[in-house]
């Protein structure tokens, strides 16, 4: 409800629509860029314009934004050619070729800056981050609406880089995997390179006066490589990107607006959060990415830890029971004979005892008839698995313990079946322990 209170969409709605263009017009480019491992090319334009706008100045004497536009958009066109000159023929690889070309151009802008346009404003938090708050205020006149001209020149480049993506999809993909194999169907996959290229710095140097260098490097990137991490077709990145883009953009101005009054302040620079709240949700991927994340894979990890402990208990009391049908063990014998943390050994405890594999009676552990059906396979793959790697992969019995304690985990019925027909049905394993039989039903035979 405080949100509301201090709303307007003549500002706020032009302020939002201004970093939404940005976004997705900038995300769409940034796909390609973060699969051709280019994802440096929209800081380097961003660095490499000032020599634009200085010489646009000094032969303009003019600081208006259409001889401004045009000298940025031909050093960033050249920055992009530059560096693929570079690249190729310096035989350096596009990290070291970015470096060379945007730092070589931004210390000439520097230097133009200094020598030939002292009259020209240079702000440093400008460069970084824009004035997109200030959009809703440089307007023109469209059919009779007054359209903030930010507005309208993003929004023309967000239709083009829809369109250059739409019509050129399969080139792009094409060249962005396989650029040798793009070239043998028929098309020039260096041309739709510089293609690319261009656009990105048109692109740049759009986005570059409203919203700053910080927004539109952040959203080249970072709603691409999150997307990245979300699907493994481009078609869906590149719709998750323009999703997340947009999520970003929307979210950091209301968070410019809100997050600063908790700790007592008015608000803070729209263009910084909405990089902020990219890269938030790209440290929300890195976590939870159904295939990627860390967190994910941290479970995915300790779960098959789990349920190789699980084995190894019932597979260690099925050995122990083998000896002794009537021994029963001690929970933390068998925690030390399998050198498990205790944590994870209850837990596996309580999980075959929720599944009736095991049961504890006066403290001590045995194993129920289904688990002795799920213990003896795995007994039985594994020592088949020895008895083959002895017989066939020529490895000695005193050293293939360890690799058929591996393998055993993920030995179905049918690879047992395999492995029996290779062991002719043998009988015992190279240390001389009986082969279980293959049964089919948990309790339909005598567990003697």
């Amino acid at each position: 409800m405080h949100l509301w209170q201090h709303w307007s969409w003549q500002i706020d709605g032009w302020i939002i629509a201004a970093g939404v263009l940005c976004a997705v017009a900038s995300s769409l480019l940034g796909n390609f860029l973060v699969l051709r491992r280019m994802s440096m090319l929209g800081d380097a334009i961003t660095h490499a314009i000032l020599p634009g706008l200085a010489v646009a100045f000094f032969i303009s004497s003019s600081r208006s934004s259409v001889p401004m536009f045009l000298g940025a958009v031909i050093v960033g066109v050249l920055t992009a050619l530059f560096t693929e000159w570079v690249r190729r023929f310096g035989h350096v690889d596009e990290g070291a070729s970015m470096g060379v070309v945007f730092t070589s151009l931004f210390a000439l802008g520097l230097v133009l800056i200094v020598q030939a346009a002292d009259n020209v404003d240079l702000d440093a938090g400008c460069v970084l981050y824009g004035a997109i708050e200030l959009t809703w205020l440089d307007t023109v006149s469209v059919a009779g609406a007054e359209i903030p001209r930010a507005v309208l020149v993003l929004g023309v480049v967000t239709v083009i880089n829809a369109l250059f993506v739409t019509l050129f999809f399969k080139e792009l993909k094409l060249s962005s995997f396989d650029p040798s194999l793009a070239t043998t169907t028929g098309f020039s996959a260096g041309l739709l390179h510089y293609l690319l290229m261009v656009l990105v710095a048109v692109t740049a140097v759009a986005s570059f006066e409203s919203v700053g260098s910080i927004l539109v490097v952040a959203m080249f990137i970072v709603p691409p490589a999150t997307a990245y991490m979300l699907a493994d077709r481009l078609a869906p990145m590149i719709w998750i990107s323009v999703f997340l883009a947009t999520v970003a953009a929307v979210s950091g101005h209301v968070l410019a607006i809100e997050v600063p009054r908790w700790f007592g302040y008015r608000s803070t620079t729209t263009a910084g959060m909405m990089a902020v709240a990219a890269g938030a949700l790209l440290a929300l991927a890195i976590l939870f990415s159904p295939r990627h994340g860390v967190l994910v894979k941290f479970l995915r990890r300790r779960r098959l830890a789990w349920k190789i402990l699980a084995d190894d208990t019932v597979a260690l009391l099925y050995r122990l029971q083998e000896r002794d049908p009537e021994a029963a063990t001690d929970p933390n014998t068998l925690r030390g004979l399998l050198l498990a943390d205790q944590f994870s050994f209850r837990l596996v405890l309580a999980w075959l005892r929720r599944r009736h594999y095991i049961q504890r009676h006066d403290g001590q552990l045995r194993l129920t008839r289904p688990g002795r059906h799920i213990a003896r396979q795995l007994v039985r793959s594994h020592r088949l698995w020895e008895q083959y790697l002895t017989s066939f992969a020529n490895i000695d019995a005193a050293r293939v313990h360890d690799k058929a304690e591996r393998l055993e985990h993920f030995t179905d019925r049918s690879l047992r079946d395999e492995l029996d027909a290779a062991t002719e049905g043998a009988e015992q394993d190279p240390h001389g322990s009986p082969i279980p039989v293959e049964r089919s039903e948990p309790g339909n035979h005598s567990d003697s």
